[in-house]
């Protein structure tokens, strides 16, 4: 099925759905799967990698080869995640983006409420398509991101996975919140992981979905399996949340280190403290499979998870929400 929209027009893909770059849990064989099915794969920080980047020339040539993997793949559009801080303390986002612009990546997600203009305007003259998702979205910086270049804005609800905003706002209310304030195509990120969220979206103005959670039960993800197991099994009731830094909040399936974050929330230790106990948590439970010193960070759609299937029928079932 292929779907004409403004989202597919932009990106020069056939279905107006974007794979979430899942830091750990992305590598050339997903992302490639993704964009060979009609969406556009993303690659995430460290995709493809086993250890952490030791610097910044380490950090550009991990990306590079992937790219190169990924090419390999498909022939399709394809895009890689960059986060960008101030400038005087960023020395990642410059040097990725010339090599992305070298490689002719065809977008970006831009993650982050830290909006550069100098950063927009690289990737604009450079011909690569930016996707905007702040990490605390508000009508202010979707606005802001649409004045300097954004083509696409991905609206973050509470729903989703990963770092949560500020405000419990859910997606259906910042949907049409942002689609009245912007002239640019949204896109829908958080809690959408079958064709009911999907239609549900469209709805209230999403012209596309983004999504990470759906995608880490395919058989083309390389999270561990037992995770896999535990998101078809569990759902939104079984999810645990807790205060955290620099993100305001996070959720995770149980694990034992998951149960220990959410004491220490209950006790009032610190969250800055709680953040730096949950580093290296995602990495360990999600791609080693060491839930003693990891977490499950999934969203809220996992309730509409019912099986590990390719990526080619995850695509294809949320599809059928779009008429």
């Amino acid at each position: 099925m292929k779907s004409q929209s403004r989202i597919t027009k932009v990106l020069n893909i056939e279905k107006p759905i974007i794979q979430g770059p899942m830091t750990w849990l992305t590598d050339a064989r997903l992302v490639a799967a993704v964009s060979n099915a009609g969406g556009l794969g993303v690659l995430g920080p460290n995709a493809g990698q086993t250890t952490p980047a030791t610097s910044v020339e380490e950090a550009v040539e991990k990306m590079r080869i992937e790219i190169q993997k990924t090419k390999k793949l498909t022939t399709k559009p394809f895009g890689l995640s960059l986060l960008p801080g101030e400038a005087e303390k960023d020395p990642f986002t410059v040097p990725m983006i010339k090599m992305a612009a070298e490689e002719k990546v065809a977008a970006v997600t831009y993650v982050g409420n830290v909006i550069r203009p100098e950063l927009f305007e690289m990737l604009r003259q450079n011909n690569i398509k930016i996707i905007y998702r702040a990490l605390c979205p508000n009508l202010k910086v979707a606005k802001e991101a649409e004045k300097y270049g954004a083509d696409i804005i991905a609206v973050t609800g509470f729903d989703h996975g990963g770092d949560l905003p500020k405000k419990t706002i859910s997606n259906f209310d910042l949907i049409p919140m942002t689609v009245d304030a912007v002239d640019i195509p949204i896109v829908a990120d958080g809690g959408i992981a079958d064709a009911r969220g999907v239609k549900a979206a469209f709805a209230l103005g999403a012209e596309g979905i983004y999504s990470g959670t759906v995608f880490i039960t395919s058989d083309e993800c390389r999270a561990n399996n037992e995770v896999k197991k535990m998101i078809v099994k569990n759902d939104a009731e079984d999810l645990l949340l807790f205060r955290t830094a620099p993100a305001p909040y996070y959720r995770s399936l149980p694990t034992k280190l998951a149960n220990h974050l959410v004491q220490m929330d209950k006790e009032g230790v610190p969250s800055t403290e709680i953040g730096q106990a949950m580093r290296g948590g995602i990495k360990a439970a999600m791609f080693d499979g060491d839930f003693d010193h990891g977490y499950i960070s999934v969203g809220n759609g996992i309730s509409n998870i019912h099986a590990i299937r390719p990526v080619s029928a995850i695509i294809n079932d949320l599809m059928q929400g779009i008429e």
